[in-house]
């Protein structure tokens, strides 16, 4: 998990600045060697450390002049649902401007946040945020919605800054109460649709994550079996992998290597649960090697149930050496 926020300065005065921000925004300092003192890292050359500090840093401010940051980011930029925030200071902290990831990383809530310490201005730059309008991909980021894709938040937005109410279709009313001058709810054909099946179109897909995949497996399985097997379940039965929670199992399989690596290569959360707990649980599809081996019904369905603490979507579907099962979060 990457670390909260990096502070760098290149002049004794921008150092000043940058360790008031450390003190106020539990920042970790960097700074040329010849200056940093204990407690901070030294470097060489801002464009190395900026590099590998880059992807290990959910935020970078940086007292430097934009143009430098400019010419140092250019070769790390990835997209902007990866890209950590970037902030360009100068060093009498007069002006803040929110360079990078101003919204999905938080770039300009944070330049705000920068600006109240010092006194000075956000320089923020988004069209929504200059015509005062709001942004479909913070708005997501604020309902704990994730994005399908990201080319329909451009349209989205597009839509905002030309003075057009969007059309929403949000049966669960997942993003809350919305302006009726630039949202209209809509039961079909929405711009923006909002829920954990998958769908195909322009719209705006905002995705909850509410469904947990349980999985079984036999010792030395694969991650790319268990993979193959969730996204062939899913796109099977039309669910949103952007709606995809974590992955759950039996407390024996805590070490097994191919399940780790499969919840690694999804980014997701894994739970396991004791033999006991899962005993608990009713199984829509028993399994006699589970039986054999754990003493239990079924592993899968009632991992799924236990970590959504609620219902059974999918039952289970197998390969070879995995199983798999979805449920929905109540």
């Amino acid at each position: 998990m990457a670390a909260p926020l990096a502070i760098y300065a290149l002049t004794p005065a921008g150092l000043d600045l940058a360790r008031r921000l450390a003190s106020a925004l539990d920042g970790a300092v960097f700074a040329p060697e010849r200056l940093a003192g204990p407690g901070e890292t030294g470097f060489a050359a801002l464009g190395p450390c900026l590099a590998g500090n880059f992807r290990n840093f959910e935020a970078h401010v940086c007292v430097a002049a934009a143009g430098i940051l400019v010419r140092l980011l250019a070769p790390l930029l990835g997209t902007k649902d990866r890209d950590p925030a970037v902030l360009a200071l100068d060093q009498g902290g007069r002006f803040c401007v929110s360079l990078l990831s101003g919204h999905l990383g938080g770039a300009n809530a944070l330049a705000r946040r920068v600006a109240a310490i010092t006194g000075g201005t956000a320089v923020i730059t988004t069209a929504t945020d200059s015509a005062g309008l709001p942004s479909l991909d913070l708005l997501a980021r604020e309902r704990g919605l994730r994005i399908g894709e990201l080319s329909g938040v451009k349209r989205a937005n597009a839509a905002l800054l030309e003075g057009r109410a969007l059309r929403v279709q949000d049966p669960e009313g997942r993003l809350g109460d919305l302006d009726p001058a630039l949202f209209e709810p809509v039961d079909r054909d929405g711009e923006v649709v909002v829920g954990w099946r998958s769908g195909r179109g322009p719209a705006l897909r905002l995705h909850p994550p509410v469904l947990w995949a349980g999985v079984g497996c036999r010792r030395g399985t694969p991650p790319e079996e268990i993979l193959g097997l969730l996204r062939q379940v899913f796109a099977g039965e039309g669910l949103a992998l952007g709606s995809l929670a974590g992955l759950a199992s039996v407390e024996d399989k805590r070490g097994e290597t191919g399940l780790l690596a499969a919840a690694s290569d999804l980014g997701a959360e894994i739970r396991f649960f004791t033999r006991e707990e899962l005993s608990r649980v009713p199984v829509a599809t028993p399994s006699a090697a589970a039986r054999e081996h754990l003493g239990l019904e079924g592993v899968c369905e009632a991992a799924a149930v236990l970590a959504a603490n609620g219902r059974l979507l999918v039952p289970k579907r197998k390969t070879a050496r995995a199983t798999l099962a979805v449920a929905l979060a109540g």
